[in-house]
């Protein structure tokens, strides 16, 4: 592929850095003698996509080229993978690199001396300037800035993809408002179309939902300053957030059936043309950007901001931000062998994700490609403009409290007699337990 090097006025954000990295190049020193040793990573993505597509190969070049190095993958359902991390931490057998939940779960293990000081190990490799410093910025605020304790391997904005066909079909244009994509998801329905497409069975969607809602009602840092004691999540404003997510699922606005969905299933549906809206990150443009993974075609793709809220105090620049699902090193695994194979693959990480996937990450990339695909170049242009950046839901709970408000969720969206006061009543509950 064809690239060009970058000048210094297009060095912004994430794509800032034109100089070359430090340390050795090649990664490649290594003792002859070295004894064998597995490297495993287990998250919930797959293998052939998104990150864990980049890291994978990359890892099997450097496996190649070090016979000693078994790199081993391993993948289980979104669902399922902080509790069995959490296992895992307690019984002191972290695999060398993980996916797991930033925030309040990753500062547990922060604590506990369970996960590799990222800050210090890039810089003793001598790839600490590979990382951006503004996704570093983000990723220690989620950990209050105790240290970098987790990779950026995506660097995000929320919001809700659409089908431009159907809108254009049925005369709709980008809401502005959260009334007015609400009367877009009834125009849709009443076309036969499901409004939106929802993993209800990953349940973080759904939270994602009230997380949106809650943000241009009461502002970007609403949850931090629950943490802080100035706002009480059984506020009006926090329940009048789960009223309008329970609204939209108790009216069909997210098919039938929506708990038992997962997220591959929710993109299929949205992809395929049969749901018109898809609440997600800047992430699923890896995928958008692949026209055999999207049917309806990129250029069919649009993108709108989390609509106003009546009386709220929100902007549409406001953008709930983050760094795709963390990925960790465990600190008791880390050693010289897993040092090099780190260098190896994250000095060349940020540069691979964007020229075969197009992906936005927390990497500088040296080389940009001469064509960026529309959508990331869009994508881009909205994180350059982000005014105030915000948390997600879950974000400042702890691992207990954040399973619970996603088992509520799935109760609020398809049980009208589980009241969203009685959902935050009992986070309410939970949180003043931590």
């Amino acid at each position: 592929m064809k690239v060009a090097k970058m000048g210094l006025a297009a060095c912004v954000l994430l794509f800032a850095s034109c100089g070359n990295p430090g340390g050795n190049p090649s990664g490649n020193h290594q003792p002859q003698t070295a004894a064998p040793m597995t490297i495993l990573y287990l998250t919930a993505s797959n293998e052939d996509q998104g990150s864990s597509k980049i890291i994978s190969e990359l890892a099997r070049e450097y496996e190649q080229q070090h016979p000693q190095v078994d790199y081993k993958f391993e993948s289980v359902r979104d669902s399922d993978l902080s509790e069995k991390i959490q296992l895992l931490a307690a019984s002191n057998d972290l695999p060398v690199i993980f996916g797991y939940q930033s925030g309040r779960p990753l500062l547990d293990f922060i604590h506990s001396d369970a996960v590799l000081d990222l800050e210090q190990t890039f810089k003793q490799l001598g790839i600490y300037d590979k990382l951006n410093p503004s996704a570093v910025q983000w990723l220690k605020k989620y950990v209050d800035n105790t240290g970098l304790y987790a990779l950026p391997l995506e660097m995000n904005i929320e919001g809700f993809w659409y089908n431009k066909e159907i809108f254009t079909r049925l005369n709709l244009t980008e809401p502005k408002t959260w009334d007015e994509m609400i009367a877009a998801a009834e125009k849709i329905k009443q076309a036969g179309i499901q409004p939106f497409a929802v993993s209800g069975k990953a349940k973080w969607p759904i939270t994602r939902l009230i997380n949106g809602y809650i943000i241009r009602k009461l502002g970007a840092d609403a949850m931090e300053q629950v943490e802080k004691g100035k706002l009480d999540i059984t506020d009006p404003g926090f329940v009048e957030a789960a009223d309008a997510v329970q609204k939209m699922g108790l009216s069909g606005y997210f098919g039938p059936n929506v708990n038992a969905v997962d997220i591959g299933a929710s993109y299929d549906l949205f992809v395929q043309g049969e749901a018109a809206m898809f609440y997600s990150g800047s992430w699923s443009i890896r995928d958008f950007n692949n026209p055999a993974l999207n049917p309806i075609g990129p250029e069919n793709t649009g993108f709108f901001s989390i609509p106003l809220v009546e009386g709220g105090v929100g902007s549409l620049d406001d953008y709930p931000v983050n760094a795709g699902l963390t990925t960790s090193f465990s600190q008791e695994a880390y050693n010289g062998e897993v040092g090099q194979w780190m260098k190896y693959v994250f000095e060349r990480y940020g540069d691979r994700a964007m020229s075969e996937l197009g992906m936005i990450t927390g990497f500088k990339v040296e080389e940009v490609p001469e064509e960026v695909p529309p959508l990331t170049r869009m994508v881009q242009g909205k994180l350059d403009g982000v005014k105030n950046g915000a948390l997600w839901f879950e974000a400042r709970f702890n691992t207990r409290t954040q399973l619970l408000a996603w088992e509520n969720a799935q109760l609020l969206v398809t049980d009208p007699s589980f009241t969203p006061a009685e959902y935050m009543q009992q986070l309410k509950q939970a949180i003043s337990g931590q």
